[in-house]
C-alpha cells in the first residue's frame, strides 16, 4: 500500500503527516508558522518532517504538499501572499533534495477539492467547488471529474474575486477581494483581534461575502455543490454557512443554478493533510476519484 509523507503549508501552522491509500492519518505533527527568512522557514518545515519520519513505522513512497500561492505549476516556485518570506522559493526541489523522494506540490484549496473528491463529501460528485476560508481564502474546483490547473497551476484562486467594490486593499493590490475581507488576517485586522472572537454580525457578513462569490463560480461552470473548510468557516459555524447559502440563493437566478448548495466540508481538521496526500498520489498516478 503506497504512503503519503503529506505536508500542509499555511499562514498560521504547518502540518505534517504520513498518510496511507485510504485516506488515514498514521502520524502527524504541527507547529506554527514562524516569520523569519526563507531559508529559516524552510529549517522549520524539514525539522518537523524528520520528527514524523522518525515517528513513522513506515517509508512513505512519495511527498505531496498543499501550500498556498500563487506558484509556478507543480510549485517549482511559491509565492504564498500569506508567506511574505516566501517568494519563487524553489519548495519542490528543496523537499525533494532534502529527502530523495517524489515530490509533488500543489495549492492548498486545490488539495482539498482532491481530498474530498476522494474521501470527503464530493465522492461521486463530478462538478464542485472546495473552498478554504482560513487566514487565507482559496478553491479547488472539479469540473467533469478532472480538478482544474490553468495556465500556470493557480486555477481557483476565489478569494480574488472582488465582492466589495473599493472595498479594502488586497495583498495582490486590488480593492475589496473576497481575501480581503473574509479571510481570518483581514478580519483579525479590521476587528483588532483573532477572528475566532468576531461577533454575530461579523460572521454573518463574512457567509454574505463568501456565498457572493461562490455564486459567481456556480454561475459560470454549472456547479450544484460548493464545500467550504477551513478555521473561520467552521468556526463561525451556522450564522455564517446561513448567511452564504442565503447570499448564493440571491445569486444564482438562473434556471440551471437554482438550489446550488454550499455546505461544510466533509474531512473536518484532516483535510489539509489528506489534501496534500491526495496530491501526493495524484503525482504517482494512482489517487481515485477526481483526476
Amino acid at each position: 500500500m503506497a504512503h503519503v509523507l503529506a505536508i500542509d503549508i499555511g499562514g498560521t501552522k504547518i502540518d505534517a503527516g504520513v498518510v496511507d491509500r485510504s485516506g488515514e492519518v498514521l502520524v502527524r505533527s504541527r507547529i506554527p508558522t514562524r516569520a523569519g527568512a526563507g531559508d529559516d522557514l524552510f529549517g522549520c518545515v524539514a525539522t518537523l518532517v524528520e520528527g514524523v519520519l522518525e515517528a513513522s513505522s513506515v517509508r512513505p513512497d512519495a511527498i505531496g504538499v498543499g501550500c498556498g500561492g500563487p506558484m509556478l505549476a507543480g510549485g517549482i516556485e511559491v509565492s504564498p501572499l500569506n508567506i511574505s518570506e516566501w517568494r519563487a522559493f524553489p519548495l519542490q526541489g528543496r523537499l525533494g533534495g532534502r529527502f530523495g523522494l517524489p515530490t509533488f506540490v500543489d495549492n492548498d484549496a486545490k488539495a482539498l477539492a482532491l481530498a474530498e473528491g476522494w474521501r470527503g463529501a464530493a465522492v461521486g460528485e463530478r462538478d464542485y467547488l472546495a473552498m478554504v476560508v482560513s487566514t487565507g481564502v482559496g478553491a479547488g474546483i472539479v469540473l467533469d471529474g478532472r480538478l482544474l490547473d490553468g495556465a500556470a497551476g493557480n486555477a481557483g484562486h476565489i478569494g480574488h474575486v472582488v465582492v466589495e467594490p473599493g472595498g479594502p486593499l488586497c495583498a495582490c493590490g486590488v480593492h475589496g477581494c473576497l481575501e480581503a475581507v473574509a479571510s481570518g488576517s483581514a478580519l483579525a485586522v479590521e476587528l483588532g483581534h483573532p477572528a475566532a472572537q468576531a461577533p454575530t454580525e461579523i460572521r454573518e457578513r463574512t457567509g454574505r461575502y463568501v456565498g457572493r462569490a461562490v455564486a459567481a463560480v456556480v454561475n459560470l461552470f454549472d456547479l450544484r455543490l460548493a464545500l467550504v473548510a477551513g478555521s473561520v468557516a467552521l468556526g463561525f459555524g451556522e450564522v455564517f454557512f446561513s448567511a452564504a447559502r442565503e447570499e448564493l440563493a440571491a445569486g444564482c437566478g438562473l434556471e440551471f443554478t437554482v438550489g446550488a448548495r454550499i455546505i461544510p466540508a466533509g474531512l473536518g481538521v484532516d483535510g489539509p493533510l489528506v489534501g496534500a496526500a491526495a496530491v501526493g498520489l495524484r503525482g504517482l498516478g494512482i489517487l481515485e476519484g477526481v483526476r
